[in-house]
């Protein structure tokens, strides 16, 4: 996008492959603002904080695009006869939602389930608004025409776009209008020819370091007088103006890939936004000073469906992968037909189960509305979501009892390995009846990573809060499940006619 006429450009030529070495040369030539360990860099491609993140996404694209791969992962648009992304495709049936899961599976699995914002995320979202460009039109028909337009622009350059939708915790107690300062939270300031300036902060952009646009909007509720914080953009990620806070980079903190398999690939980053006087052209803004349409961008378009059944895909097969892991372990030190360890293992495996179900009964029981959109079963997916925050947990605690003392009983790096009278007592003592020590050490390294490391640990509070907290996602339950039906029921049961007990 050229930035100052905010004209649409394209990168390349629409519909054309984006390899991972597309992606990689478009990183380097978008310098950015990103702020880390007290350094402003502008290359993550490069740098030892992203480089590794970076590399998985470009992966991603290569594994999208590679002719094994690509009738799962891709589609051919009708509209332009060129392959797009699945995650871009408007689903009309129960099948087209299926496929789009398998490719969101596929993608899932090269992570292990643990990069939650892939490319394929946000890209459900504006899907999501495309399949339904009459809630925007509420607000203007030029907001649906913008909406559709960047929505075709991104789905026909496979763009990666990440999103800040939560306002800074400075003052929960007040609204966005009487903060103690206008521009703490992230809203319009003026407008100027050709768009927008907006200024303040945002969170949480994960994933944002690597993207190519950030879709800058509101998901919390907004009050009468948050008008100029009620708004939805798209932004570059090289745009003057915006910057991006890291929090600490996990893997700065792998010193290698043995000790640490997990923290030095698959850390996605999340960041904090900060806009300063970003200019946003009039083209990139879907929704204007606009609370009504600012809430229903959420839950009157299938986007929050869509990009939620991308994201139960993901952690289902995150789920997938600690219950293979679990096993692993139990089999190396001879457990795995112990009956207290088949009951935990069990549970274990019932809770991935619920979580599985409940994603696939999303697609069996989905829904087509009165203009012929598709929607994901919204009970089965709220459901799911919040219960989450209480099944992640619990299965984190039955991996802990399983293992005992094995994840920090290990040596204190690989580097003990290299040591002659420290690698003889480690092949003798570290070893198990099914696998040698070196093996079991990088098993018990891997599970360690994923339950114990920071890494792991801020995986624990992503799967607690990714979706929102607790108690909107249980609204959001309440709103969507069939009380009339079952309050039917208990009318039918109080109307049921005497009967003699004679």
């Amino acid at each position: 996008m050229n930035i100052q006429t905010g004209k649409l450009t394209a990168a390349s030529k629409p519909g054309a492959y984006r390899t991972g070495a597309d992606y990689l040369a478009h990183l380097k030539a978008t310098p950015r603002s990103i702020f880390v360990d007290g350094e402003r860099i502008s290359d993550p491609s490069e740098h030892p904080a992203f480089r590794q993140g970076a590399k998985q996404v470009a992966s991603l694209y290569d594994f999208a695009f590679a002719p094994e791969n690509i009738e799962a992962m891709t589609y051919v648009e009708p509209e332009t006869g060129f392959r797009a992304l699945r995650c871009f495709q408007i689903p009309k049936t129960a099948a087209d939602l299926a496929d789009k899961r398998k490719a969101a599976e596929m993608w899932a699995e090269q992570s292990f389930g643990l990069m939650g914002r892939t490319p394929d995320h946000v890209a459900n979202f504006f899907t999501g608004y495309a399949a339904k460009p009459s809630v925007f039109a509420k607000s203007g028909p030029q907001y649906a025409e913008r909406v559709v337009n960047f929505y075709k622009y991104i789905r026909d350059h496979h763009l990666y776009v990440a999103y800040a939708i939560v306002p800074p915790q400075i003052d929960r107690s007040k609204t966005a209008a009487n903060q103690s300062e206008p521009d703490l939270y992230a809203g319009v300031v003026r407008e100027v020819d050709g768009g927008i300036i907006v200024r303040g902060g945002q969170q949480l952009a994960t994933g944002g370091v690597f993207a190519d646009y950030l879709h800058l909007s509101s998901i919390h509720p907004l009050q009468p007088g948050d008008e100029n914080y009620a708004i939805s953009v798209a932004i570059p990620m090289n745009a003057p103006g915006l910057k991006l806070y890291s929090r600490r980079a996990f893997a700065t903190q792998a010193d290698n890939s043995f000790d640490y398999p997990l923290s030095s690939r698959f850390d996605e980053t999340d960041s904090f936004v900060v806009l300063d006087d970003v200019f946003v052209p009039w083209e990139h803004v879907f929704i204007y000073r606009d609370i009504e349409l600012c809430r229903n961008q959420w839950w009157m378009a299938p986007s929050h469906a869509y990009g939620n059944h991308q994201a139960q895909t993901r952690y289902a097969t995150k789920l997938r992968f600690l219950l293979g892991m679990a096993k692993r372990m139990n089999e190396a030190t001879g457990n795995d037909a112990v009956p207290p360890v088949m009951v935990q293992m069990g549970e274990l495996a019932a809770l991935a189960s619920i979580v599985e179900g409940m994603l696939l009964s999303q697609e069996t029981q989905a829904t087509i509305d009165d203009e012929g959109v598709l929607w994901p079963a919204r009970n089965m997916l709220y459901a799911v979501m919040a219960l989450q925050s209480e099944i992640n947990p619990r299965m984190i605690d039955i991996v802990r009892e399983l293992t005992g003392a094995a994840m920090i009983t290990l040596p204190s790096s690989v580097k003990d390995f290299d040591n002659a009278e420290g690698a003889k007592d480690i092949e003798r003592y570290y070893r198990s009846s099914k696998m040698g020590a070196r093996e079991r050490v990088a098993l018990m390294r891997l599970a360690w990573d994923f339950i114990g490391t920071e890494f792991g640990n801020r995986h624990q509070q992503y799967e607690k809060f990714y979706g929102g907290a607790s108690f909107i996602v249980k609204m959001n339950m309440f709103r969507n499940y069939d009380f009339k039906r079952a309050g039917a029921l208990v009318d039918k049961a109080l109307s049921l006619p005497p009967v003699s007990l004679d």
